[in-house]
């Protein structure tokens, strides 16, 4: 997508600032969010190429326009935090720099449409899933959740699964300083599971990170 096209998409004018492309973009998003229209594809498709379009121009953007920010959100980060304030783990990296698993369920959804090998199948790849997660071994937890995908391709709880998988990696691939890998992965994730409002924010906030730091 070329960034006149971007800017176009966001009602912008060509060299827009970052705080206008961001305030754009969170308009629209809002907008155009798959729960807030639940049965239209051209919605769920404007949201996504909102966001595609976001990417792109904040990774056009120089260094300089973006290196202030940076430095006033290290600065507020090493700020001790109010005493009444509390710890959020599902959408922040352990203190020990590791990530999150994804959120146990007490049972795996039950299709009637499913084959019982199907299912005993899903319950299987859930439960290695969950433990490759767990040991931070995300590309055997993609290869796992992509192989039970193209199985099930309609199964809505195995989609579900994926998004958070590719979540999970690129969150971790942000810490590890692999910027441009981390932003391929947290753009497959809303691709896969654009209705999920508790991903579409945890990747927002990948993104914010990623907007600070990606190119200084």
């Amino acid at each position: 997508m070329k960034l006149a096209d971007c800017y176009r998409l966001l009602g912008l004018k060509e060299g827009a600032s970052y705080e206008d492309i961001k305030a754009s973009y969170r308009r629209l998003a809002r907008r155009y969010h798959p729960d807030v229209n639940p049965n239209s594809r051209q919605a769920e498709e404007t949201f996504i190429r909102l966001t595609e379009a976001y990417h792109q121009l904040i990774d056009a953007m120089q260094p300089s326009v973006l290196k202030g920010r940076h430095t006033q959100q290290a600065q507020a980060k090493a700020q001790p935090p109010p005493p009444n304030s509390t710890a959020t783990p599902s959408s922040s990296p352990a203190s020990n720099g590791s990530v999150a698993p994804i959120r146990k369920r007490p049972t795996v959804g039950r299709d009637p449409n499913v084959s019982q090998t199907d299912q005993q199948l899903k319950e299987q790849v859930y439960e290695l899933l969950e433990r490759s997660l767990r040991e931070q071994r995300f590309p055997r937890a993609i290869a796992l959740i992509e192989g039970l995908a193209q199985r099930l391709p309609q199964d809505a709880e195995v989609r579900q699964w994926q998004a958070i998988a590719y979540q999970r990696w690129g969150r971790f691939l942000i810490q590890g300083q692999h910027y441009v890998k981390a932003r391929i992965y947290l753009n497959k994730a809303l691709r896969t599971d654009p209705r999920n409002r508790a991903l579409w924010y945890e990747v927002d906030q990948d993104i914010r990170r990623l907007d600070g730091i990606e190119i200084l």
